[in-house]
């Protein structure tokens, strides 16, 4: 009970971090069309804030199943190697089934304060990590989509401009901070912007745009920007 309880109290401010964006996503799921229930079951099922703005955009845009989840596996690559990393951390007597529920959790906050936790991961404690951002995520959801759905017009475009306001300021920050963060977000809106206005890509849904958009950015920072063996 204590590692569960230990596990509550640092996943506390990653619930509050996580209602404001969540909340973004409810009021884009509700105007792309979709359902309050069915945009809360998003939330609670996927728990990835890249990979889910870019299924909405997809489903938007009417993309196929196909799109939807190859985007989906192309942006969420990511925790694969976040699952390596923490399973060497886990203890020993955390079995296939525990590490199955665990894995499910895992995000880029939930993991980076995983690995600042100096005594081994446990799963009482990881289990109490992820209650509260699962529920802030979900819940966040369900507030925008409801707003959405209750609040004026006028109110709902308004809220939808702040969500690409929202977006920069996400970006913005360690953009300045880190050059080559700068280049590869510069590349995405190039090949972005080509994708989607020039006349040659014109048959291009909006779900390969994303995906086009991801591999050739992620894969031309991973060439320019290497990371250093430690980093």
């Amino acid at each position: 009970m204590r590692e569960y309880t230990k596990g509550i109290k640092d996943g506390l401010p990653i619930c509050l971090g996580y209602i404001s964006v969540s909340f973004a996503f409810g009021l884009m799921a509700k105007r792309g069309g979709l359902s309050v229930l069915s945009s809360v079951l998003i939330s609670l099922t996927n728990l990835t804030s890249a990979g889910q703005f870019a299924g909405i955009e997809i489903i938007k845009s009417n993309g196929t199943l196909f799109e939807l989840a190859f985007a989906t596996l192309i942006i969420n690559l990511r925790y694969l190697l976040m699952s390596l990393s923490l399973s060497q951390r886990f203890d020993e007597k955390t079995g296939t089934l525990k590490r199955l529920a665990m894995s499910f959790g895992i995000t880029d906050e939930i993991f980076a304060v995983s690995m600042q936790r100096i005594a081994p991961l446990t799963f009482t404690y990881f289990i109490g990590l992820m209650t509260l951002p699962i529920i802030g995520w979900s819940g966040g959801t369900f507030l925008g989509a409801f707003a959405s759905s209750v609040l004026p017009e006028t109110v709902r475009l308004s809220l939808g401009i702040a969500i690409y306001a929202m977006f920069i300021a996400i970006i913005i920050p360690p953009a300045k901070k880190s050059r080559p963060i700068l280049n590869i977000i510069l590349i995405s809106v190039a090949i972005s912007t080509i994708l989607s206005f020039v006349p040659l890509f014109a048959g291009l849904s909006g779900g390969w745009r994303i995906i086009i958009s991801t591999i050739i950015a992620s894969g031309v920072g991973a060439f320019l920007y290497p990371q250093k063996e430690g980093e």
